[in-house]
């Protein structure tokens, strides 16, 4: 038996300031075959891992392809998307006869001149091996579940969690029911209902963990294979945004039908009851200071680097000077340029320093100040569950009382390492700043006593209603308060 296994990812972000091109893929994740790291999975590469650590004993060949993914920011380059796609085709071609593929993709990606970039892999990927070969689909809960892709594949497993810790258990899932296929012990059939609905789901927070632990609960039993929810991506400017429900069942049709409705049907309940409460940046703050044990993470998701945004917002920053709090801390601000200055100038250097709010108007100002140079570690990485995430360079800067760590490659605050690559410890501090949405919360919820999230004015709207959509299927919920789900589309 043979399996091809490649990834191709990025979360695309129509309304950033910031374009992708071939280069932000080489900052993040690109390996060619036999060149993937053996200690971890990187972004969407769970199945390639899952596939090594599997193959010999489990009695199959893995035959990797490419992996390529960058940092969530602004569509691809058209050429440059074109590039890394043939490829991976082009090594699918050589490596014919293959049983089944085991594909690591985002589900969000976006390039110029294809809106559905999973859907064009999938797609071409199955005119090259015929309709018998078995093709395994693993993709990110904020994914646009679109109705190409999922034509042409036959097995499409999401993670569940968010903040997504549970990558490689998905891609173990994915394996699981490749090779089930592949022998003849099951046959897959896939459900699809649309919610018509954009919203957020934090499955840390209640209604959201409870239903996500009965959907595991589900799967394994009376037929049913797999149960998915697709978040959707919010700032995907694309015809099939919003959240859908995928079942998979053993060969019963009917029965995949009846819980996707049921499961959709619970989403829709679920409008606006589902997402954090957001203060505006002095409210916040307010709450955090008065807030008598210590530490308060405070998410700053407007400015969040994971939903495409420059992560160089300074409406945090500058309030929490202006206010001279102490014992704070807050990162990642992203600018390479400060970063350089700071290496420069050396550790225990005093010198003004002008750093954050470069990218756009959604950045603010600039912050001018007198900083003290507390960290510097170069190619230092945080991480994420199983996975190092890479922040490039890192420097940490002392205003006041709150310590600023800037960073020169783009990466939302996801492990405590942010901080402690450069000796500060947010354990010990009064207020910790987090540019991120949820993710944080795998390493950062721990050690909070206090979770408060703010809405800044960076560029990531967090109410869908204020997002200048051009591509969107309406009607949907928020843009059209009286939309009804659409049900059963596949």
């Amino acid at each position: 038996m043979r399996l091809f296994t490649a990834t191709l990812a990025t979360e695309t972000n129509t309304f950033s300031p910031l374009p992708t091109s071939l280069e932000n893929y080489r900052e993040s994740v690109f390996y060619r075959p036999g060149e993937h790291p053996t200690d971890a999975p990187r972004m969407c590469t769970a199945p390639l891992m899952v596939g090594r650590a599997r193959a010999k004993a489990e009695g199959f060949e893995l035959i990797e392809g490419s992996c390529f993914a960058a940092s969530p920011a602004g569509t691809t380059n058209r050429a440059d998307y074109e590039f890394m796609r043939d490829e991976i085709l082009g090594q699918l071609r050589a490596a014919l006869p293959v049983d089944g593929l085991l594909l690591g993709l985002h589900g969000a990606m976006v390039a110029h001149g294809y809106d559905d970039v999973e859907g064009d892999i999938i797609e071409r990927a199955r005119e090259i091996v015929g309709p018998k070969c078995v093709i395994g689909v693993e993709l990110d809960p904020h994914c646009h579940l679109t109705l190409k892709r999922l034509s042409k594949s036959d097995i499409i497993v999401l993670y569940k969690e968010f903040p997504h810790t549970d990558v490689v258990e998905r891609a173990e899932d994915v394996l699981d029911l490749v090779l089930a296929t592949l022998r003849g012990r099951i046959r897959p059939v896939m459900s699809v209902y649309d919610c018509r609905q954009i919203q957020s789901y934090p499955t840390t927070l209640q209604p959201m963990r409870s239903l996500v632990d009965r959907l595991m609960a589900l799967e394994g039993k009376d037929g049913i294979l797999s149960v998915s929810i697709a978040h959707c991506f919010p700032y995907g400017d694309v015809a099939e945004i919003g959240t859908r429900v995928l079942v998979i069942a053993d060969g019963d049709k009917k029965k995949a039908d009846a819980l996707a409705t049921s499961l959709g049907e619970e989403l829709v309940s679920l409008r606006g009851k589902t997402t954090p409460t957001y203060l505006d940046v002095k409210g916040g703050v307010g709450e955090g200071v008065a807030f008598n044990d210590l530490p308060v993470v405070i998410a700053d998701p407007a400015d969040n680097a994971g939903g495409g945004a420059p992560s160089d917002n300074t409406d945090i920053l500058k309030h929490l000077i202006e206010r001279n709090v102490e014992d704070a801390c807050i990162g990642p601000i992203w600018d390479p340029i400060a970063v350089r200055l700071c290496f420069d100038a050396g550790l225990g250097a005093k010198f003004d320093l002008r750093f954050g709010g470069k990218i756009a108007v959604t950045s603010g100002t600039s912050v001018d100040a007198l900083v003290e140079v507390i960290g510097l570690k170069r190619d230092a990485w945080q991480s994420f569950g199983p996975t190092q995430v890479p922040v490039g360079n890192c420097a940490a800067v002392r205003v006041g009382g709150v310590d600023v760590v800037l960073i020169d490659n783009r990466t939302q605050a996801l492990g405590l390492e942010l901080f402690t690559n450069l000796g500060i410890d947010p354990t010990q501090k009064k207020i910790v700043v987090v540019k991120s949405t949820n993710h944080f919360m795998a390493a950062f919820g721990p050690i909070a006593k206090k979770v408060i999230y703010v809405d800044s004015s960076g560029p990531l709207k967090r109410d869908p209603a204020k997002i200048a959509y051009t591509k969107v299927e309406r009607p949907i919920w928020p843009l059209d308060a009286d939309a009804q789900p659409r049900g059963l589309i596949f």
